[in-house]
């Protein structure tokens, strides 16, 4: 038999076949049937084999029903795990793939009725983080693998390891800090003190320096000659007394000021170490005043002040609106971070000092910088400038 004329009803129904995807409404799931046009498949449904399989439907539609929905949600969520792993992606990009494959399970024969009401399932049992923007659902797989905890496990105790060591290392620093702060006040309170030795070029050292002169008879040669030498050794003292402490004060104030530059040097380390280990790509927290900057739920909610009540998987929270008391959950990509007056309480959301309460109290709006106070713990009263507007943000 020869090949179909280019044109024919035959020649399109070839190539329909041979492409695999055909129109969704005549695809019969119980019998596993693509036909290829209505007329076709008003034939299936009139068959003998289409019958004896919707009797076993009708006997038990639930079974049925729960096992394609089941084989569905796993190939989906084999594709997404295998595909794209953890990483943010849309809905029915993956979807897309899904449905490349000709013998997969199609939608219209589980208990979704469309690719959103699944994808909501997904978000509301856990397996996946669903967030819903303007170009539709996106999905984040959520790897609860054996090996994945394990690794989470590891990250968190290596990160705890790191904020103990800081915290010894900050106590260590106040120690210095107070030990230089109480050395400088003694200094301070001593009654002696030295002045700098001068003289004129061309005026001439004089010493007036007084020697008792003691007979002894016994041993004139030996004595007088011990007595010259320890009258000597008195004059060198009486002359270079003086010189020899204004120059060991010179040399403390140096070692002081050498210290002073050291320990600055450590702190400069570790609040470089700190900066590196807690600057993060999430920043929400519970009880700060956030901007709403998305057009996406109209203009009614755009630029809108809200507190953030909760958050959700560190990337997400549900917040609620200051003038309308509406709560809403939305990405942190939707926010951004509200710079009150000076003097009032903030805190800060990234950095070095994550998590930390302080004051505002200067404003930098050519550097698009603040400078804060810390509030509470071992680093309580410590300025930090140059901190950038999006690392705080209001407390409520």
């Amino acid at each position: 038999m020869g090949k179909a004329e280019v044109g024919t009803p035959k020649y399109l129904a070839n190539k329909m076949k041979a492409k695999g995807l055909q129109k969704l409404r005549w695809y019969c799931q119980m019998c596993e049937k693509q036909c290829r046009d209505e007329n076709g498949f008003k034939c299936h449904t009139m068959s003998e084999s289409h019958q004896r399989q919707l009797l076993l439907f009708a006997d038990n539609p639930g079974k049925f029903l729960h096992s394609f929905s089941k084989e569905f949600s796993d190939g989906y969520m084999e594709l997404l795990r295998r595909r794209f792993g953890t990483k943010r992606t849309n809905a029915n990009k993956i979807y897309q793939e899904y449905i490349a494959h000709k013998e997969h399970i199609h939608m219209n024969a589980t208990r979704w009725l469309t690719l959103s009401d699944y994808v909501k399932w997904l978000g509301r049992t856990g397996q996946v983080i669903a967030d819903e923007t303007e170009k539709g659902w996106f999905v984040t797989y959520i790897d609860r693998s054996p090996e994945a905890m394990e690794r989470q496990a590891k990250a968190d105790r290596k990160e705890k390891m790191e904020k103990d060591d800081e915290e010894r290392m900050t106590d260590f620093i106040e120690k210095q800090i107070k030990k230089a702060k109480a050395k400088e006040g003694e200094d301070e309170s001593g009654q002696e003190k030295f002045t700098e030795l001068k003289r004129e070029e061309n005026e001439p050292l004089k010493l007036d320096i007084r020697l008792e002169k003691k007979f002894q008879p016994e041993s004139v040669l030996g004595k007088s000659a011990l007595t010259s030498k320890r009258s000597a050794s008195e004059v060198d003292e009486k002359v270079f007394k003086k010189p020899k402490s204004i120059s060991g004060d010179r040399d403390r104030d140096r070692e002081g000021s050498q210290s002073r530059s050291a320990l600055d040097e450590i702190i400069k380390q570790e609040e470089a170490k700190k900066e590196r280990a807690n600057r993060k790509d999430y920043w929400l927290h519970k009880d700060i005043v956030v901007k709403f900057i998305s057009k996406s739920m109209g203009d009614k909610f755009f630029k809108q002040k809200a507190v953030v009540q909760e958050v959700i998987e560190k990337y997400q929270a549900k917040i609620k609106f200051l003038d309308t008391g509406e709560k809403l959950k939305v990405d942190q990509a939707h926010l951004e971070t509200v710079i009150p007056a000076l003097d009032k309480p903030v805190m800060v959301v990234n950095g070095a000092y994550r998590g930390s309460e302080a004051i505002l109290r200067k404003l930098d709006e050519r550097k698009f910088s603040v400078s804060v106070e810390i509030l509470h713990g071992p680093l309580k009263g410590r300025i930090v400038d140059n901190v950038q507007y999006e690392d705080i943000s209001k407390l409520y």
